[in-house]
């Protein structure tokens, strides 16, 4: 009876303690939370309760599981199971507090910042930072619990003593990867694109989700999700159209009769323009471009405070112009001429006459 009772009494006093101090401990941040609700901070740490009571009991049950006077063999295993689930808890309640100190620290400067386009670099800064601090920790924790196999301390002073050879080696194995983990890094340190930007790349346009350390996400207009390496954006040129300052100068063409009447047309592309939400009143212009033999090129240029106002600008300003167009000045289209032209039965006849002996000059050899 006692061999069953011994293991039990560990395992409940373990739980119990785990249950108050966990339960006190959340308490006392939730008090501290509701009296400093402008730190972010505190209702963080809230989501650290589970790993904490995790590592609490792990620790209790492999201080106490000694004197549960289990046998030998199973005493060996016990422990080690133990030990494993202890760093484990450790490593998984050390990314929470990152994570919670990383949050904590950007939300307390998204509160007061102004600039959206550097609120973006610090996210994607924060981001990154939570991933690398997220696989360091969890590469510490995967090496300390191989150490704590025998076997595996012996392979890890050979591993430490050869060490040179082996980084060269994995440096050239991995080579595709390390240089993608350092452009990830030097993507978010060096400002080059962050979330929320406007990019074109690949001749696709769209906005950067996500960004990793290893490969970036760029949904398109039409919904599609483009991965990419990270690697990509440092060295192939692209479009930041989000890089500085997010406004933006658009140009709509069109191909008119040379008749169309242009002082009319600045006029009406003003009153669209001053009708129009999108338009940030910068700028604008209405002028020929090129002309051809049966047509003119028109372009307006209009300006907008970002890539996506611009676009709906661009379509509102083609749109009500070809419908003025048509509705007013429909002889303005380019049109492509099938019957004769007007009068041509009136004109002259032009064929030519045979010619006369006057009209011809004395030949050779005549004087």
């Amino acid at each position: 009876m006692e061999d069953v009772l011994r293991p039990l009494a560990v395992v409940g006093g373990a739980l119990l303690v785990t249950l108050v101090v966990g339960w006190i401990a959340d308490q006392v941040v939730r008090r501290i939370a509701a009296r400093h609700p402008e730190d972010p901070l505190w209702g963080l740490l809230r989501r650290c309760r589970v790993p904490l009571r995790l590592v609490l009991c792990a620790a209790l049950l492999r201080g106490g599981y000694g004197s549960a006077d289990l046998a030998e063999d199973h005493d060996a295993v016990v422990g080690q199971v133990l030990t494993l689930a202890l760093i484990g808890a450790c490593a998984w309640l050390a990314v929470r507090l990152a994570t919670a100190v990383v949050e904590a620290g950007y939300a307390r400067y998204a509160a007061g910042a102004r600039d959206a386009a550097r609120m973006r670099r610090v996210r994607t800064q924060v981001t990154l930072i939570r991933r690398v601090v997220t696989a360091v920790v969890g590469v510490v924790a995967v090496a300390a619990m191989l150490l704590t196999f025998p076997a595996m301390r012996t392979v890890g002073t050979s591993v430490l003593a050869s060490a040179g050879l082996i980084g060269i080696v994995a440096g050239v194995a991995a080579q595709s990867t390390l240089g993608n983990l350092f452009a990830g890094l030097q993507i978010a340190f060096g400002d080059m694109v962050r979330i929320g930007d406007t990019v074109v790349v690949g001749g696709e346009w769209g906005t950067v989700e996500e960004i990793t350390l290893t490969y970036l996400v760029v949904t398109t207009w039409d919904e599609r999700r483009i991965t990419m390496p990270v690697s990509y954006f440092t060295s192939r040129p692209f479009e930041n159209w989000s890089r500085g300052n997010p406004r933006m100068t658009g140009t709509v063409f069109f191909h008119l009769d040379h008749t169309a009447p242009m002082d009319l047309m600045r006029e009406r592309l003003h009153d669209v323009l001053k009708g129009s939400p999108e338009w940030d009143g910068r700028a604008w212009s209405l002028v020929v471009t090129d002309t051809t033999p049966t047509t003119i090129q028109v372009r307006a240029l209009v300006t907008a405070k970002d890539s996506d106002d611009i676009w709906t600008l661009r379509c509102v300003v083609r749109e009500e112009l070809v419908a003025w167009l048509r509705r007013e000045h429909p002889y303005a289209l380019p049109r492509v001429n099938t019957a004769q032209a007007p009068g041509l039965e009136e004109a002259p006849d032009r064929r030519q006459a045979p010619p006369t002996a006057g009209d011809i000059g004395p030949g050779p050899g005549t004087t």
